[in-house]
């Protein structure tokens, strides 16, 4: 997710549902804080699968759809595979074009070159570029410490990319060697003093150069990112965050732990210096996308695409998106290639790099008509670990306008929607499926969806009309600090994820007889439930809204799954 996405405020509680677990009828949902992925016996379908343990409306289960594709995908992702590209990803700090972000590239290009892409006919493989607007920013090295009663003390330092410490550097941060007096109190910063804050560093940086500061320091967390086990993994979380690109005021961001160091010495009267030194590297370099394409088979000039962004440092954002669908595309390209499975008649597009940017440049290269597209982005978080669970974002939908049970925003925070905004589609009904035909393979599996909140690259699909969905993971104590590493991660999560998300794809890219029958059924029973709870809420015009989008969605399954 975006470091600007991730700047919204909170919305207000009274969007938020009062209640973790309900049972409604056509509806069985889950509590989201459950531990277990075992699956209860009574809760067995009819064709002696277990269901999904998915907080949403119940689907269709049936052998079409995106089951007749999951169960390949899941027993051919190679997680040694996926393990191997994650360990390689984490040891970088990436940002836009520098060292990590081509290093990751050019790995992913290169396993895929072995995949066939690039080589074999129908598999393609292409860098797309365009101009960066500011130079490449490298972290080289940087640390902090505090002397105080003439006693010296190291708070943060890094010197090699996969050092925990990295982030303190926020991107774009400039080089700088500054000693100052430490300050808490902006309206009482001197010049040459160092403001030391808890707040964002957008928020005070301005402000605090106005007043004479050299530099500034900030502790910001999010609400979210508090350890939700109580063991109070974040007061050690430095915040990764960023900040214009060419600002020339040293920053660093600390732990909550340093911060109280530097506060509790400040206010037993003794006079505390801090020293900053950061180097850091810039170099002119285009912005790489990397694209794998399946070309499809009868409807080639249509795609379906997905995207996963490898800029932003941590392992669950987003090395494990990118890892997660680097391995999917190769193990698709296999499948593929030895036939056990049918080549789709639309083609499906992989793409890799910055976040936003990387669909952007795809939409206004590309001659093909995007039938949807979907962003992978945090799909391998450990529940145990960080407390997420698998999510499935959908587009713009009367949910969005009023989030009804079994409907709840994540922390993350409701996105602004309007009537006009919506566009009808079944696209997360096809998702949905999959998600559940994935619990019903791996024997139980945690998820849910949510309505429309924005902040990945789903959003780039959606603003030119083309139907787009989000799978990732949330609420992640992790996200976006230094703690966001490798023990965070759950490869087999990032495995069922991404199962379910290219099985989605496939669904769209190859429709086959069947398909339709279940998830007119499927999108039948989210009508059924939307327009019930409507109702029995006294909101008459949101059960109207609903009825409205499900015809909608219906001639759009006309439309584009009837070959």
């Amino acid at each position: 997710m975006g470091v600007q996405g991730a700047q919204k405020l909170l919305r207000s509680t009274k969007l938020r549902m009062k209640t973790r677990l309900w049972m409604l009828t056509g509806c069985v949902l889950l509590a989201v804080g459950c531990e277990t992925t075992d699956v209860p016996a009574k809760d067995v379908h009819s064709n002696g699968r277990p269901s999904s343990m998915h907080r949403g409306p119940m689907v269709a289960m049936d052998e079409t759809g995106p089951m007749r594709v999951a169960g390949k995908l899941h027993d051919a992702f190679d997680l040694d595979s996926t393990m191997e590209n994650l360990v390689f990803i984490d040891q970088f700090y990436r940002a836009p074009a520098n060292d990590g972000y081509e290093a990751v590239l050019d790995q992913f290009a290169s396993q895929l070159g072995e995949a066939g892409f690039g080589t074999v006919e129908g598999l393609e493989l292409e860098f797309l570029t365009e101009e960066l607007s500011a130079p490449s920013w490298n972290p080289i090295s940087a640390s902090l410490s505090m002397t105080a009663s003439g006693s010296t003390t190291s708070l943060h330092a890094f010197s090699e990319s996969g050092d925990v410490d990295r982030v303190m550097l926020p991107i774009n941060a400039p080089s700088c060697s500054i000693t100052g007096p430490a300050v808490l109190d902006i309206a009482k910063l001197e010049e040459g003093g160092i403001l030391v804050t808890d707040a964002p560093l957008r928020q005070v940086m301005a402000r605090a150069v106005q007043r004479g500061a050299i530099g500034v320091i900030s502790a910001s967390l999010q609400s979210f990112n508090v350890d939700p086990s109580g063991k109070m993994r974040h007061l050690e979380a430095i915040q990764f965050t960023n900040v214009p690109a060419g600002s020339e005021t040293p920053v660093a961001q600390i732990s909550t732990s340093s911060f109280a160091l530097i506060k509790k010495a400040i206010e037993a009267g003794n006079g505390v210096e801090l020293a900053l030194d950061a180097k850091v590297r810039l170099q002119a370099r285009p912005l790489r996308t990397l694209m794998a394409r399946i070309i499809g088979r009868g409807r080639e000039q249509e795609a379906v695409a997905m995207a996963s962004h490898v800029q932003e440092p941590g392992a669950c954002d987003n090395a494990s998106g990118a890892a997660g669908l680097a391995e999917s595309a190769c193990t698709l390209a296999k499948l593929l290639r030895s036939e056990d499975m049918r080549w789709p008649a639309r083609t499906i597009v992989f793409l890799w790099g910055d976040e936003f940017k990387q669909t952007r440049v795809w939409l206004e290269y590309t001659e093909r008509r995007p039938v949807a597209g979907f962003s992978s982005d945090m799909t391998g978080e450990s529940h145990s670990e960080t407390g997420a669970i698998a999510l499935l974002e959908r587009g713009p939908d009367p949910g969005a306008l009023l989030p009804l049970a079994p409907d709840e925003h994540t922390p993350w925070g409701a996105g602004e929607v309007t009537e006009d905004d919506l566009n009808p589609n079944a696209l997360a009904v096809i998702a949905r499926c999959a998600m559940n035909d994935v619990a019903a393979i791996a024997g139980g599996w945690i998820s849910a969806d949510h309505p429309w909140e924005g902040g990945s690259d789903h959003d780039e699909f959606i603003d030119l009309g083309i139907p787009a969905v989000l799978f990732w993971h949330f609420t992640d104590f992790a996200y976006h600090t230094s703690l966001d590493r490798l023990d965070m991660v759950d490869v087999k999560e990032i495995r069922r994820t991404q199962v379910a998300l290219v099985s989605t794809a496939i669904a769209l890219a190859d429709p086959q007889e069947g398909d339709l029958a279940r998830y007119r059924a499927s999108l039948k029973m989210e009508e059924d439930l939307r327009v019930q709870v409507a109702e029995a809420e006294g909101r008459s015009d949101i059960a109207q809204a609903w009825r409205d989008w499900c015809e909608g969605a219906s001639e759009w399954l006309d439309r584009e799954m009837t070959f």
